[in-house]
Parts: C-alpha cells; sequence; structure tokens
C-alpha cells in the first residue's frame, strides 16, 4: 500500500509539473523569445517568434512593430513593404506617442528604401509629431525632402 501511494504521488507531481510543459504560449511568451532572438541578431528566428505572437493575439501592437524590425533588418525589400501592413495596424491601434513615433519612423524608412519619397516625407513628419525631439528622424526626414527634390529635378531633366 505504502508503494501506491508513492506511484500516485509521483504521478501527480509528473502531471502538475509536466503539464505547464504543455500549456499553450502566450503572446507575451513568444514576444520575450523573438526580443532575445532579436537582440541576439538572430532576425529570422525572432521573425517566427513575432508571427507566432500574431496569431495568438493579432491586435499586439508590438508583435507587429517588432515583426515589421526584424524584416527590416533581414532587409527583406518585399516583405517589408508588407509589414507596411502591420505598422499601418499599429499605428491604428497604439496610444503611446513614443511608440507610434517608432512606428511612422520605421515606415519612413521602409518608404524610403522604397523611394516613395512622398509617402516617407509623410511618416517621418507624424513620427515628429509624436515625439519632436527626434533628431534622427528628423535627419531622415530632411534627406527624404533632399532625395525628392532631386528626384523631381532629375525627371524635369529627362522630359528636357
Amino acid at each position: 500500500m505504502l508503494m501506491l501511494q508513492k506511484t500516485y504521488i509521483t504521478l501527480l507531481f509528473l502531471l502538475v509539473a509536466g503539464g505547464s510543459a504543455f500549456a499553450q504560449k502566450s503572446d507575451r511568451d513568444y514576444l520575450r523569445s523573438g526580443n532575445k532572438l532579436y537582440n541576439d541578431s538572430l532576425f529570422v528566428k525572432a521573425e517566427v517568434d513575432y508571427r507566432k505572437a500574431l496569431e495568438v493575439n493579432p491586435k499586439s501592437t508590438d508583435a507587429m512593430f517588432n515583426l515589421g524590425n526584424s524584416l527590416l533588418m533581414q532587409q527583406k525589400a518585399k516583405e517589408a513593404m508588407e509589414s507596411m501592413e502591420q505598422f499601418e495596424s499599429a499605428s491604428k491601434v497604439e496610444k503611446e506617442k513614443d511608440k507610434l513615433a517608432q512606428i511612422y519612423h520605421n515606415m519612413g524608412v521602409i518608404l524610403q528604401a522604397s523611394k516613395q519619397y512622398p509617402q516617407c516625407i509623410e511618416a517621418y513628419k507624424e513620427s515628429l509629431r509624436n515625439n519632436p525631439k527626434d533628431n534622427e528622424t528628423r535627419y531622415n526626414l530632411a534627406l527624404a525632402q533632399k532625395l525628392l527634390k532631386d528626384q523631381q529635378q532629375n525627371q524635369q531633366n529627362q522630359n528636357q
């Protein structure tokens, strides 16, 4: 009888302790894992975790934002353009001004890389509306304005 009780207690302990291994991960778990991978420059693996976080919680602005960042770091131009939807979705849900500024800044970077300067300029301006002290965004805005002017001058020269 004593033997049965020990087995029962051991089995109960294994079920309780092991049960957490079968528990479903939350979006926060995937975000933490993705952030660690991102910080270790493992952007592809981080992307996977951010996508899993979005599967669990499609409204997670952190997952949207971080997914876009991981795609940018992988220099996946097409996917980064697709992540614009992620950034736009995040911008509609996010309330914190600092996060909004980061979202619009990253949108500007993507648009600038694809030479969509008018939209890029608007994204940088929106970023600065949310964080007027961001000198990096201010610099990027000035650069994008110059690139747009150069692009327009080149088009004029070609038309003549």
